[in-house]
Parts: structure tokens; sequence; C-alpha cells
């Protein structure tokens, strides 16, 4: 099934164009999230907010994890040799583990220093993450 995926003229380019549809979504979100918690916008409520943007960006992060899974299948002894990919990987696992750590803490409860600091972070990782993403293509 992989194999034809990676075969088929229009197949593997509908993934990735789902996968930026992800991505979109994903980052958006968060970036709106994360520009309310450092203060911006302050009359918005950041709970109501992060009801309707978390919500958007768990969805992406779920089209990225699909569609990356599925474009991973296709090649992944190629992908496992870029270095880019391997980043990328480390750097997925540094968000997860900064937004877990974030809602451990309280979530949008518990708006402090390490929380604003937690967003900026958050940001990084998955700028980072795209910026990885788009290298895969040329390393």
């Amino acid at each position: 099934m992989f194999a034809s995926l990676a075969s088929h003229p229009w197949a593997y380019p509908a993934l990735e164009a789902a996968h930026v549809v992800g991505v979109a979504l994903l980052f958006g979100g968060l970036v709106v999230f994360e520009l309310r918690l450092l203060g911006l916008a302050r009359a918005l409520d950041l709970a109501v907010l992060a009801r309707l943007v978390l919500r958007l960006a768990l969805l992406g992060f779920a089209l990225c994890a699909l569609t990356g899974l599925a474009m991973f299948a296709t090649q992944p002894q190629e992908l496992l040799a870029n270095a880019a990919f391997r980043v990328k990987l480390g750097l997925l696992m540094a968000a997860g583990i900064n937004a877990a750590w974030f809602h451990a803490r309280g979530g949008v409860a518990l708006v402090d220093r390490a929380a604003r600091a937690q967003g900026l972070l958050s940001v990084g990782f998955w700028l980072a993450v795209i910026i990885c993403g788009r290298w895969i293509a040329y390393v």
C-alpha cells in the first residue's frame, strides 16, 4: 500500500498538501494562544480562547501525525538517514514534553513567568520543526 503512495502521481503530493494544512492549523492556533499567553489582546479570556484555538491545533497535529506517518512509511530508511528528519523528531518530542509540562503545571489556570517562557519555547520548537521539515528535501 505504501509503495503505491510513493509511485502514484498525485497521492504523495496530496499527502504533502494535507500535511501543510495540518501545520497551518497547528501552528496558527498555537501562535494565537501563545500571543495571548504573553499578554497581547488581554480583553480575550484566555480559557475561552484556549478551548477554541487549542482544539484547532490538536486537529492540525492529528492531521500532521497521520500524513507524516504515511509519508514516512513510503521511505523509512531514507528518512531515518536524513539528519534534518532526525532533528525534527527530536524537536517534536521536545515540543510534546513542553506542552505536557505546561498542562501538568496548571495550564491556562497558572499564567506566570514559567508559563510565558513555555509559550515562547513552544513557538520556537514548532518553528524549528517546520524549518527542519522543509530541510528534509535538501539534506
